[in-house]
This record gives structure tokens, C-alpha cells and sequence, in this order.
């Protein structure tokens, strides 16, 4: 396991950083969430940076009256700990909330972005006006040997026209009841593999899936 960072000189805007990084993958078994409104995207103090949210999402309605809102799971951040006292075996546990992907435009893809940034070294803390939903992707090779990239779609709200491998930001329920939160981390898992289905040929020419992780959203 080792966390590393990267950034480009030449634009700094394609800067990222990599917060943790499992070569040979993880089990669901060594992947858990603690779900919860503690890692909900807090409003910024700034009443006309706040404003912007709703002003940038009409402006986007204007433009492509097909979009529609949705809720996603944030990333409020992780915590990693070991499953014994050999430290061999290291497990993941992620901290979600809720936001939409109305405040995702509003923030995460907002021309003024950077302001809603707060200066710590603590990404949780650092991102914590931001919505940051959860997305996963994957690099799927077919049985032929084929790497499978996808082209967005010219009528959505980021990168359209782009080529992207198979994933997304997985859809939350509506329901909050007890028995959902204790199901989440299994719901977020298949949400993923759905997501990853949906969007790839039917799944007997899929040979399987070479990396799996979630990508997250500066």
C-alpha cells in the first residue's frame, strides 16, 4: 500500500493526487463505509460563492434542458486499519454521505471552483464546501482481447463527446431507514458492478475486469 501525488507544471488544474493506491485490489470483505450526515458537504460561509451553485445549475438547465438532478454518495474521506496484530492484511474504510448532482456542477464544476477549496493538507477538510460524489471506473478487457471505451454522449453535463471507460457515480436510494445504512457498502458495491454492466457489452463477452477502484473527483 503506499499513497502518492502527482501534478502537472505545465497546468495545474490536471493536478491530482492519489490517496491510496492497492495494486492487487481488495476484497469486499476488507472494504467497509461508515455512512452518515457528519460527511454531508457543508455550505459555504460565503453567501454569493453559495449562490453560485443554483446560478451555474440554472445556467446549465438553459443550455441543456434534458439534465436532471440526482443524489450520489459523497466522499467525506477514509480511514485505513489492519485486521490483526500481524498488520499483513490492511482494510479500507470509507466515509459517505449524501449530495446531488446539482451541487456537484455548482461546486466541482464551477468556473470558480478553487474558491470553494479550504487550505489544509486534510482532504476531508480541504474539500469539505465541495460535493465530491463518489465515482468508480474500470478498465474491462472482452474475451477477443479488446480494452472496452466508451464516447459520452454530446447532450450531457461534463466532457461530452468524450471517450471515458466504463463507470459513473453510483445513485443512492431515497430510503434512510436503519437497514439501509447497515446495507450501503453492499449496495455501493453492486451499484458499481450495475453501473459497470450497464455500460459495457452483454457480460458473457466480458473476460473480466483488470482494475476496479473508485476515482474521485478533485
Amino acid at each position: 500500500m503506499a499513497a502518492t501525488a502527482s501534478a502537472s507544471a505545465a497546468d495545474p488544474g490536471t493536478a491530482f493526487k492519489l490517496l491510496l493506491s492497492c495494486p492487487a485490489g481488495l476484497p469486499r470483505s476488507r472494504v467497509s463505509v461508515k455512512f452518515g450526515q457528519s460527511f454531508d458537504r457543508i455550505p459555504h460561509p460565503d453567501a454569493a460563492l453559495e449562490e453560485s451553485i443554483s446560478e451555474i445549475w440554472n445556467q446549465r438547465l438553459q443550455w441543456n434542458p434534458s439534465l436532471y438532478n440526482g443524489t450520489k454518495f459523497r466522499y467525506g474521506g477514509h480511514a485505513v486499519h489492519y485486521k490483526d496484530d500481524s498488520k499483513k492484511e490492511y482494510c479500507v474504510l470509507l466515509h459517505l454521505g449524501l449530495t446531488d448532482y446539482r451541487t456537484f456542477v455548482g461546486t466541482n464544476l464551477n468556473p470558480l471552483w478553487e474558491n470553494f477549496l479550504v487550505p489544509s493538507e486534510d482532504d476531508s477538510v480541504r474539500c469539505q464546501y465541495m460535493s465530491n460524489p463518489l465515482g468508480n471506473g474500470a478498465i474491462v478487457e472482452t474475451s477477443d482481447q479488446k480494452i472496452i471505451v466508451l464516447q459520452r454522449s454530446h447532450n450531457v453535463g461534463e466532457f461530452p463527446g468524450y471517450y471515458v471507460f466504463p463507470g459513473g457515480h453510483s445513485e443512492t436510494s431515497q430510503k434512510k431507514s436503519a437497514l439501509w445504512a447497515i446495507k450501503l457498502m453492499k449496495k455501493t458495491w453492486l451499484l458499481s458492478l450495475n453501473e459497470f454492466h450497464k455500460r459495457c457489452l452483454m457480460e458473457s463477452s466480458v473476460k473480466w475486469l483488470r482494475k476496479l477502484e473508485f476515482l474521485l473527483v478533485p
